[in-house]
């Protein structure tokens, strides 16, 4: 590295006094490597991405996000498919990919372990979908990407919520929609890794993810899932029990190989989700919205498709 923008996000992980400090000795530490480094203040996730296209046309080798989750989403719909590399400083709710990696906790610490890092290309998921304004549009993600169930808690969390009250307002909403939310299913169609037969599922959520470690109470959400393959592991749930729902969360969080009756993991290339039509309802409420999510962030509705581009981003990682 020989340039870098640290963008960093004043709302994530709420606010704390001890940022200031936290980020001036990042930035000591980065110039003292040699490193030129300008630190950037986004405050909405557009000026974030102009922010990031801005480092990129100013020759930056590397943009450090600091924030969570949803940060590092604005950071990498501008670095997808370019050779400017991803840093990231864990300061965000929940931290997902930071965990996923191995990053130290400590923001100097994390700082430090990408000094001399690892370069990994690594494929990003992509989600086209309808905004919430009915118009099609599409997102990069790289943690996971959510349809059903996790999108509507992120539908119904307001952002002053988890600004206020971090993960345990993620906590609390989610118990809340385990005794409320009416489980709308969904069409599916799919085809495995290595297959060319053609599958279709009714489901009432579908996870499409990357990662293997979330942290956090959720751990192991998708076994067998990994940044070091070009598919997606898909969780698809077939069932509209809750209690189910609660089984797999808990077999993740204690890390045990159960096998849940009524979830299923496949790994595929692309997905294409969409309402069930009228003849294949279930339910009276078939026909409900059904929310899409990308790393975290509400992004629109359905229909849906997921697909994935093969070396499509530079992660900076610890030393393995």
């Amino acid at each position: 590295m020989r340039k870098a923008a640290l963008l960093y996000n004043p709302d994530s992980g709420g606010r704390s006094k001890q940022r200031k400090t936290e980020l001036e000795s990042v930035l000591a530490l980065l110039r003292s490597a040699g490193i030129e480094t300008e630190l950037m203040l986004p405050h909405s996730a557009a000026e974030a991405q102009e922010q990031t296209r801005d480092a990129v046309l100013r020759g930056c080798d590397a943009v450090f996000a600091g924030g969570g989750d949803g940060t590092i989403h604005n950071i990498i719909q501008v670095l997808a498919n370019t050779p400017v590399a991803l840093a990231i400083l864990p300061l965000g709710t929940a931290n997902a990919l930071a965990h996923d990696l191995g990053l130290p906790r400590s923001v100097l610490r994390a700082a430090q372990a990408v000094l001399q890092p690892v370069r990994r290309r690594v494929a990003l998921g992509r989600v086209r979908y309808h905004d919430l304004a009915g118009n099609s549009s599409g997102r990069f993600f790289v943690v996971a990407a959510g349809i059903g169930v996790d999108a509507h808690l992120f539908y119904k969390l307001h952002t002053g919520t988890k600004q206020r009250m971090g993960m345990a307002a993620y906590y609390a909403k989610a118990w809340q929609m385990w005794f409320m939310h009416p489980m709308t299913r969904f069409k599916v169609e799919f085809s495995e890794t290595d297959s060319s037969k053609r599958r279709s599922a009714s489901v009432t959520e579908l996870l499409a993810v990357r990662i293997r470690n979330f942290g956090g109470v959720v751990k192991e959400l998708a076994p067998g899932a990994s940044l070091e393959r070009n598919d997606i592991r898909l969780v698809l749930c077939h069932t509209a029990s809750r209690m189910t729902y609660l089984q797999y969360v808990t077999r993740g969080f204690l890390r045990l190989s159960w096998s849940i009756p009524g979830v299923e993991l496949s790994y595929a290339n692309r997905v294409s989700c969409r309402y069930l039509e009228e003849s294949d309802s279930v339910a009276d409420n078939s026909l409900a919205n059904v929310y899409v999510e990308a790393d975290g962030e509400l992004v629109g509705m359905l229909p849906a498709e997921i697909t994935m581009i093969p070396d499509a981003l530079t992660l900076l990682t610890p030393p393995r």
